[in-house]
């Protein structure tokens, strides 16, 4: 697996876009860097910039950015509505693949030395690559922004941890981290106030807001029995939150940062702005995400509404993503692109892969009867599957919004979801078995002059050929588990898709024998006997069942015949 990490730098210019593409330039011109995003706002006037790369491709890349944002960002002529202290604002990076969060952290305090020593940045550390516990909170660092910098770098408590001491004008400060993948998501309000737009974000926002004495005249903060202010939290964890007004677009926004999306995701971070901002008097009209956002968080918010909405939750990925983009109104501001927002969906874009599975059929057939070797059967008998697996959704989805039969939506949904689960699987099996073949064809062209060229080529070649049997015993896994919906959905689905239901059983029972005989030949080559054996005897099990449960759906199909 690839080591991979983000960086998502913030630069205090969102208007000179001439500025932001020589930053930009600077860090493509790097090599083994992908510039995945590059995210203006007007009012903000900031930017924010998306990469991923090895970690030592990162850091350079970082550091080049660094050197050229303070060559032309000039923060003593700077403003905007996102808090700020420097011309790279902050610049944290994110663990992505092979690589774990301690040792992001270390990679981020490498960068931040660099920073100070080669850009001449004065260089604070937060969150997971703090030095110290109270700079672990980008607030508390970013205290004051940029108009308090000046006195906050003559208190001893507040030097740098990097960088010059002294306050520079031009450039700031930067504030360098290693964190979680982190959701910047401004929820749309029909409001021009921004202190009703900070009221609603003090509501949500985890920190909350201080709590005041009850003579509205003084606004009197209350404090506890030491002296220190009392906070009443608010009703979203793992939530940083602001309101402000946008007047390129002529509205009020709660901006929020969301720091680990599995605790407080964005469809339930929308839904709770929406409800705080009704209590108040105000409509939420859409809402905008700045930079990327995992696929899972974007489908988790379709099947979310989905269920709102009492509808199966089994449909395909773009129908999901649609439905959390209409329900969020994603799409308010200016049009959302899965293929630009999505971090995976970059990624593949970015790598300049071809897969099998994005060809037409047409093209998929036509490069299967192909001089190539592979796609071969293994990839075929995975589409097989996939088909199988997709038709037994289909019948689960039909039979989940039947007139009549409103009350067993869920039931039907948890069985989509099901199928859906296996034919996703399959897909991805089927340039998985391609990649095996071709994996074990790589092995022939390695060296084999010396004893220890020779051990090297043997170990790649038998872990080649494990994983040549692997792949397809896992694609006559799932398409077995995919009869498991058809056969359900002979019974209780809908039935006028009972021929499906049958279509389906052949095709997963055709499925799980086409890989069966791939595993067989395979095994040919594997050194491992007690190993092959068990994958040889597991599999003949796995493709009598195929065969015993295919027969026993027909004849219930063709019962249904009469």
């Amino acid at each position: 697996m690839d080591r991979l990490i983000e960086c998502v730098p913030n630069f205090s210019e969102g208007r000179d876009m001439d500025v932001i593409k020589r930053i930009t330039d600077a860090i493509e011109a790097v090599d083994g860097v992908s510039l995945l995003d590059v995210d203006p706002g007007a009012a903000t006037n900031r930017t924010v910039v998306t990469f991923v790369g090895s970690p030592e491709a990162v850091l350079d890349a970082a550091v080049v950015a660094g050197k050229v944002s303070a060559e032309l960002i000039d923060m003593s002529k700077h403003s905007g509505e996102h808090p700020r202290f420097g011309a790279m604002d902050v610049c944290p990076l994110v663990p992505i693949a092979g690589v774990t969060m301690d040792e992001t952290a270390a990679y981020a305090r490498e960068l931040a030395k660099r920073l100070g020593e080669d850009a001449g940045l004065t260089i604070f550390c937060y969150e997971n690559a703090a030095l110290k516990p109270e700079r672990q909170n980008l607030a508390n660092v970013r205290r004051g922004e940029y108009e308090a910098l000046k006195e906050r770098l003559q208190d001893p408590q507040w030097a740098p941890d990097f960088g010059p001491g002294e306050f520079q004008p031009r450039t700031g400060a930067t504030a360098v981290s290693a964190r979680d993948f982190l959701v910047a998501y401004n929820v749309n309000l029909n409001t021009t106030s921004s202190r009703r737009a900070n009221a609603i974000a003090f509501d949500v926002r985890e920190k909350g807001r201080m709590i005041r004495k009850p003579d509205m005249l003084t606004g009197e903060i209350a404090r506890d029995d030491n002296g220190k202010p009392m906070w009443l939290e608010g009703s979203l964890r793992c939530v940083k939150g602001i309101g402000w007004f946008i007047e390129e677009f002529g509205v009020c926004q709660v901006s929020m940062n969301l720091t680990n999306v599995s605790v407080t995701p964005t469809h339930v971070a929308f839904d709770e702005v929406s409800e705080k901002a009704r209590e108040r008097g105000i409509r939420v009209t859409g809402s905008e995400l700045v930079g990327l956002i995992p696929l899972n968080a974007m489908l988790d918010a379709g099947r979310y509404f989905l269920r709102k909405q009492q509808r199966s939750t089994g449909v395909n990925d773009a129908e999901l993503i649609k439905i959390a983009v209409k329900s969020m109104g994603l799409d308010e501001l200016y049009p959302f692109k899965p293929e630009e927002k999505i971090i995976e969906y970059v990624l593949a874009a970015k790598s300049g892969r071809k897969l099998l599975v994005d060809l037409s059929l047409k093209g998929f057939v036509e490069e299967t009867a192909s001089e190539s070797p592979a796609p071969g059967g293994g990839s075929v008998a995975a589409t097989l599957g996939a088909l199988g697996a997709a038709l037994g959704t289909m019948v689960a989805n039909l039979s989940s919004h039947k007139r009549g039969w409103d009350s067993r939506w869920e039931e039907y949904s948890d069985w989509a979801e099901r199928g859906k689960a296996c034919h996703t699987e399959l897909l991805a099996l089927i340039d998985r078995d391609t990649d095996a073949f071709n994996a074990i064809m790589a092995t022939w062209k390695m060296p084999s002059k010396t004893n220890e060229q020779k051990a090297a080529k043997e170990a790649a070649s038998q872990a080649a050929v494990h994983q040549a049997i692997a792949i397809p015993f896992r694609i006559m896994e799932v398409a077995l588990e995919s009869m498991t919906v058809t056969s359900a959905m002979v019974d209780q689905g809908i039935q006028a898709s009972i021929s499906d239901s049958g279509v389906a059983a052949l095709c997963a029972r055709s499925a799980v024998i086409g890989a069966y005989l791939n595993v067989r030949v395979n095994s040919g080559d594997l050194s491992d006997d007690a190993a092959r054996q068990d994958f040889l005897d597991r599999g003949a099990k796995l493709q009598e069942q195929a065969i015993e449960l295919e027969q026993e759906i027909l004849l219930r199909v063709n019962k249904a015949f009469g």
